[in-house]
Formats: structure tokens, C-alpha cells, sequence
């Protein structure tokens, strides 16, 4: 049977709490986020148009900044063609990943044996993997590595983890442990070969458009003390989510668990992940490569 339609932003918002009460984590975030929507907008009768969608997105966004409201007009799914509750994320597609160039966005050899790393995404492992054993080759003889993350909306949590190991060492170790309702999930880095790792300085570039598992990657190198942050405090999503459609033309995506990283025991859920050094993003990759040291 297919979704109902929804027609008021009443009826929206009770269609989303009453999913944030089945998918998302029990605790007292999640009871605030579901107060705030109600208070906001129990019975409000005006038209579920794109304009209430980025409403309680945004009142939804105080208190978990992953979640996200899709208004799919006329027929346009961003969540594929099928009616069902929760669809799913979409298969990945290998050919799209290869014009990306899964995800590496360049490889420049700079000045004082730097290496400039761009990644742009983080893209399915098992189809951006080729890439980015490629960009560890061109870059094994720098003495530092720069990874620009500035552009880096996040992606896959295994992509994530394994170039983290090629920074963190040969030895496999424990970056967090996902909270779902009911069970959870450690992620690890993966054993490399002896002599794969990186052993040379990092540093990684960072923004306000830094997000999702892109900030992870950030996070998890920044605690373990093997990588500078240089740019400006990210955006601070840290929830895994998933699409689950609240009508017939509105997918949302919802948090289904929490993260926790393995060092800290927390994470950069609405506070971001904060740079070592604070600067214009625009300008970030300058000042990596003349002064790392803090005004």
C-alpha cells in the first residue's frame, strides 16, 4: 500500500515525530527534538509546501543537523520511483563514481615535499577504492600530506575508515562505535601491508561545508593527534540517517543512530568539528603551507 499524501504542516510535522520515536535513538535529544517540533507545529494548518519543509527542517536542525526534508513535486523522487516507507539508499552507481574519479578530486606535488590530496567525496569503497590506492602511491614519497576537505559533503563510513588507516598506521584500530536502537556497530581502520602507511605529517583543510562522515574523518585523525586542522569549524553532523518517505511527495532523511567516537567517547554532533587554527577556508591552503603554528 502506498504513503498517504500530507497536506499541513500539522500533519507533517506528526508524520515526522512519529518516526523519530520508531527510528531514532531513545534519550533526551531525542525527546527535545520531538517537543520542539510539536510546540512549533501542532495543528498548524498552513499548505506542506517547500516553504514548511525547510521550517521544520530548520527547527529540526537545533537539535539534530543531519536531518533533512525533501519536497519531490510532481513526481520527482530523490529517493528512486518506489512508494514504500523506507526505500532505501539507492545501489551505487560505478560508472558515476569513475567520472568522479571516486571522489579524489587531485594530486599536486608541492614545494618543501608536500602533497596536496583534494578529496571531494567519499564515495563507495569497493568502486572508489582504485582511486585512492593511486592518489597513496603518487603521494608516498612526500613528507607531509595536505587532504583538502573543504569541499567534502561526507559519504561512505567504510571510505571514511580506510583512508584514516593509511594515515593512522599498518596496525587496524578502532575509530567509533554507531548507537542504533537495539544493537551497534564498531568501525575499524583495515590492516595494511608494512610499508603502505603514511608516516609523514598531515594536515587536513576543513570548512563550514565539511559534512557528515567527511567531518568523521577529520574528528577521528584530530583526537588521535595525527593531523593538524587548519580552515573553519565544520558543520557538525554526526548522525547516520536514512530515508524514510512522510508522504507521497516528501522523503525525509532521519537519524538512526548516534556515533561515538573510541577516544573521546563523544562526538561533533552540533558543535562541528573546530580547527586547530582557525582560518578563511578560502585561504586555508596558504596558510598550511607557510605557517602551521597558531598566531
Amino acid at each position: 500500500m502506498g504513503i498517504e499524501e500530507v497536506r499541513t504542516a500539522g500533519e507533517l510535522a506528526g508524520r515526522l515525530t512519529g518516526q523519530l520515536r520508531r527510528i531514532m535513538p531513545p534519550g533526551a535529544r531525542r525527546e527535545r527534538l520531538v517537543d520542539a517540533l510539536d510546540s512549533t507545529f501542532a495543528g498548524d494548518r498552513a499548505p506542506a509546501d517547500a516553504a514548511v519543509c525547510k521550517a521544520i527542517e530548520a527547527v529540526a536542525r537545533q537539535h539534530s543537523r543531519h536531518l533533512e526534508l525533501h519536497l519531490e513535486p510532481s513526481g520527482i523522487r530523490v529517493g528512486g520511483s518506489s512508494d514504500d516507507e523506507m526505500p532505501g539508499w539507492p545501489p551505487p552507481d560505478p560508472v558515476a563514481i569513475a567520472h568522479r574519479s571516486g571522489g579524489v578530486g587531485a594530486v599536486r606535488h608541492l614545494d618543501h615535499g608536500d602533497c596536496l590530496i583534494t578529496l571531494n567525496s567519499l564515495e563507495a569503497l569497493g568502486s572508489a577504492r582504485p582511486y585512492l590506492d593511486a592518489a597513496a602511491v603518487l603521494a608516498r614519497a612526500a613528507d607531509r600530506v595536505i587532504l583538502d576537505l573543504r569541499a567534502n559533503h561526507g559519504g561512505d563510513p567504510a571510505t571514511a575508515a580506510a583512508v584514516a588507516g593509511w594515515l593512522l598506521g599498518e596496525k587496524s584500530q578502532q575509530l567509533s562505535v554507531v548507537l542504533y536502537p537495539g544493537y551497534r556497530r564498531q568501525w575499524w581502520t583495515p590492516e595494511l601491508a608494512c610499508g603502505t602507511a603514511f608516516a609523514g605529517e598531515v594536515t587536513v583543510l576543513i570548512s563550514r561545508h565539511t559534512y557528515s562522515t567527511a567531518e568523521a574523518l577529520a574528528y577521528h585523525l584530530a583526537v588521535r593527534n595525527r593531523a593538524t586542522l587548519i580552515g573553519e569549524t565544520t558543520r557538525g553532523a554526526a548522525d547516520h540517517v536514512i530515508p524514510v518517505r512522510l508522504g507521497k511527495e516528501v522523503l525525509a532523511l532521519l537519524p538512526e543512530a548516534e556515533v561515538r567516537d573510541a577516544e573521546t567517547g563523544s562526538n561533533w554532533e552540533g558543535v562541528g568539528v573546530v580547527p586547530h587554527i582557525p582560518y578563511p577556508a578560502e585561504n586555508a591552503l596558504h596558510r598550511a603551507l607557510t605557517d602551521l603554528q597558531p598566531a
